[in-house]
């Protein structure tokens, strides 16, 4: 196993995707998540959570119907925030569908590393009223472990009896992404066999939405919320906040095979890196994006021609969607015409930190079946954009390498790259060759 910095690939145990948890919008359970998404169904709705009839944004993508005692006992839940419920419900169906089981043998080797952009921010307002209205006596006992984001992890290594890594982070919108990506280092360095990880968020509430209003960052289209988030549309007027989980069952390759397991992908590549430009604003010419691109393949040992699929950040934002689009031309210059480009934001909303986990999860999916989901509400073409779009439908397609993007506040940036697993190819091997 070697380590070489400064961009240039790490090579060491390789890690495969045996299990991929969605919790969303527009479906509960993974399944249910990506059929809706292949079929172009928007789960944006008018928010039901809370009364906003004063608010310029009064729209969400909520995941409706989610019964969390339907994977939690009742009197463990007061201790648990909605994003702490949502990881959990992920988890099981990732975890169920890689078919592993946490035992004395293995659960040392296995781990965890699950990020919240903005945790139980319903919790603390909640409480917070209490403080003011019925003083400090009423505040409960589990304000701060039910809301506190290292408790999604924590939760879920209660629950499995996992004992390995146990690790979360907050990176705005890209902590789903940076979770998954440094789950993949552990399992490289040796250090775990197996890493649950992903992003979750649950922050429609009265004042993150208010945040968000404030600073003009949401689509104020009430009249239309279906049509709402638009990515690369001419029309956009920003993003659509969402809730909702991501997880993954990231398994060291040779583990993997030896119990059995299905594989639906392989992780080959992550980049990660900071615009040093702006606390909300990308630098325009994509130059942060445009780079972490480039680490994320050099990782890999890929050159862009062999990106086939991009499913993007594109949060329906002129100034982001813009420097990602600039970013794509640049780094792909002529194979950007022949790149599929999609946001699934345009159906799911903006899950914040819970974003990058569902968008990788989708990404393995798509190399799974070959087949790319739409970007909906594609009505106004951008004439600024000259890239190939997957929209209003589902395309087939033949996969082998596909590329997940996410971008945050303060700059922050990361990039997955996954390729279709094939047993008998020794990918590291090829990937040299392909550097070379």
């Amino acid at each position: 196993m070697q380590r070489i910095s400064n961009g240039q690939r790490f090579t060491g145990c390789r890690a495969v995707v045996t299990g991929v948890g969605l919790v969303s919008p527009v479906g509960i359970g993974t399944e249910e998540s990506w059929q809706a998404l292949l079929g172009g169904k928007s789960g944006v709705a008018r928010i039901s959570l809370f009364d906003t009839s004063s608010f310029p944004s009064q729209i969400a993508g909520e995941v409706k119907g989610f019964r969390p005692e339907s994977f939690i006992e009742r009197k463990e839940l007061k201790k648990m925030a909605r994003f702490i419920q949502f990881a959990i419900a992920a988890s099981e169906f990732a975890m169920k569908q890689a078919d592993y089981r946490v035992d004395r043998v293995n659960s040392e080797r296995t781990g965890i590393y699950i990020g919240s952009g903005i945790g139980g921010f319903e919790i603390v307002e909640r409480e917070h009223v209490k403080l003011l209205e019925q003083g400090v006596s009423k505040v409960s006992p589990s304000l701060i472990t039910a809301s506190i984001i290292n408790l999604a992890s924590a939760q879920i290594s209660i629950r499995f009896g996992i004992s390995g890594p146990n690790l979360a982070c907050a990176t705005a919108c890209t902590t789903g992404a940076h979770a998954i990506g440094e789950a993949f280092r552990l399992i490289q360095r040796g250090d775990a066999d197996v890493m649950i990880c992903g992003g979750t968020e649950a922050a429609i509430t009265p004042l993150c939405v208010a945040g968000f209003c404030a600073m003009r960052a949401l689509s104020t289209r009430n009249y239309s919320p279906e049509q709402a988030s638009r990515p690369w549309d001419a029309e956009r007027d920003g993003f659509v906040i969402a809730e909702g989980a991501g997880i993954l069952v990231l398994e060291e390759r040779e583990h993997a095979l030896k119990r059995g397991a299905s594989v639906l992908a392989e992780l080959v590549g992550y980049g990660r890196n900071a615009d040093a430009h702006h606390h909300v604003t990308p630098r325009q010419d994509g130059t942060g994006a445009l780079r972490v691109m480039e680490l994320a393949l050099t990782d890999a040992g890929l050159e862009p021609k062999q990106i086939q699929y991009i499913n993007a950040h594109a949060t329906s934002t002129l100034l982001g969607d813009r420097a990602e689009a600039n970013a794509i031309r640049k780094l792909f210059q002529r194979h950007a015409s022949q790149l599929i480009i999609s946001s699934t934001k345009s159906m799911t909303g903006h899950l914040l930190g819970g974003s990058g986990a569902l968008e990788a999860g989708i990404t393995v999916l798509a190399l799974r079946d070959q087949i790319v989901p739409p970007t909906i509400n594609h009505c106004c073409p951008d004439q600024d954009y000259q890239l190939n779009f997957s929209l209003e439908r589902a395309r087939h397609i033949q996969l082998h390498y596909a590329m997940t993007n996410s971008f945050g506040f303060g700059g922050s940036n990361a990039c997955l790259v996954f390729r279709k697993h094939s047993p008998e190819t020794n990918i590291c091997e090829e990937s040299v060759k392909n550097a070379d």
